[in-house]
């Protein structure tokens, strides 16, 4: 049994076989896309907050960490930090980041 398209025979079993693939993958990438969109934003300003930084100069209170080998002005809200402890960034402000002791 077979169907007449375009004047060519074809086996209805393939037309089904194809259907099923194409709606599959349809829904699989509808499912990839509603997925991709609920995800939590992860770059920019968000990214950067509860992460740790290492203290590269002392914060006292201003000074620079390292962030993902990235140096950013820092600015300690618990007072004086060493080098090499870690602070947890707790808000950004352009391009400086404020900071507790870990």
């Amino acid at each position: 049994m077979g169907l007449l398209i375009f004047g060519v025979l074809v086996d209805l079993w393939l037309v089904i076989v194809i259907i099923i693939c194409v709606i599959a993958l349809l829904a699989f990438i509808i499912q990839r896309a509603i997925r991709a969109h609920r995800q939590q934003v992860t770059t920019g300003r968000e990214e950067l907050i509860g992460k740790t930084a290492t203290v590269e100069t002392t914060l006292n209170p201003r000074g620079t960490v390292l962030f993902r080998g990235e140096h950013w002005t820092a600015i300690s809200e618990t007072g004086r930090v060493e080098p090499g402890e870690e602070v947890i960034i707790n808000r950004v402000d352009s391009l400086k980041l404020y900071v507790n002791r870990k």
